[in-house]
């Protein structure tokens, strides 16, 4: 048996990592990726050197500790995404 939402893409479900070209970085589950960009639920965001903190710093953190959901659902264009890899690819070894 296979999944029921094969249009939404292969992290459809799977909590990821999208950086941006800017320098902002979003953490959320990934609900759908298409040519226009991604959209994601519950989400939460981060600055690069807000509170002190780098972009990799922010990653590390939740990757160890989770995200806290600042936004229901968020669209991130595809022309703004630098990547786009699951949160686990980030856990200390």
């Amino acid at each position: 048996m296979g999944t029921f939402h094969q249009d939404k893409g292969e992290l459809h479900g799977i909590t990821v990592v999208v950086d941006t070209t800017g320098s902002k970085v979003y953490i959320g589950r990934c609900d759908t990726m298409t040519d226009q960009g991604i959209i994601l639920l519950d989400v939460d965001e981060h600055e690069d050197g807000k509170d002190g903190k780098s972009k990799t710093d922010f990653i590390q953190k939740a990757a160890k500790f989770g995200a806290w959901k600042k936004h229901e659902h968020f669209a991130i264009p595809k022309d703004e995404i630098a990547f786009v890899k699951p949160l686990g690819e980030f856990a200390a070894g």
